[in-house]
């Protein structure tokens, strides 16, 4: 069971990378307002099954979604 939450932590991680990414490209910010749940949801699906991986990958689309919200003015 463990190893199924390792694999789903680390395909939800690599699919928010990929939107975080994606979300760099003008016009395209609001996908971070979609992108920075998921990577929450992520994240605690990874500290539970203890991913360091998905932990990994999801903080950092975390962190980068949440600095292109603030410089793109997402959040004030």
């Amino acid at each position: 069971m463990q190893t199924l939450t390792k694999i789903i932590s680390s395909i939800i991680g690599i699919i928010c990378l990929l939107g975080m990414l994606l979300a760099f490209i003008p016009l395209l910010g609001w996908l971070n307002w979609i992108v920075i749940p998921v990577a929450i949801v992520g994240l605690i699906i990874s500290s539970i099954s203890g991913s360091s991986g998905g932990k990994t990958m999801c903080g950092v689309a975390i962190i980068f979604g949440i600095l292109r919200l603030i410089f793109g003015g997402g959040i004030l």
